[in-house]
């Protein structure tokens, strides 16, 4: 016998919506045996900030050069270093 399905609530805005989903089981809501994998996005990006970030002149000198040798942006370069260091420190995935 097929489960029925809880109607999705209407949400007045955003904040409601994630407080619902956040303790709902959606299993109440969704036949997850119907589910399909998501397609790739390829395109997608995630959100960046722009930041200060004061550094020694020296730093930054060492920075841009292994930067120019890998034929990179100095600041794309310290984006990889840093995403590597926080993955090992944290062990978040990238």
């Amino acid at each position: 016998m097929k489960k029925k399905l809880k109607p999705i609530p209407k949400f007045k805005n955003e904040d409601e919506e994630r407080d619902f989903w956040a303790t709902a089981d959606t299993s109440e809501y969704f036949d997850w045996t119907k589910a399909i994998k998501n397609p790739k996005f390829p395109n997608l990006k995630f959100s960046t900030k722009s930041i200060s970030l004061r550094l020694p002149i020296f730093l930054l000198d060492a920075l841009k050069e292994l930067a120019n040798k890998r034929d990179v942006p100095y600041q794309s370069l310290m984006k990889v270093f840093l995403a590597e260091r926080v993955k090992k420190e944290t062990k978040m995935a990238f």
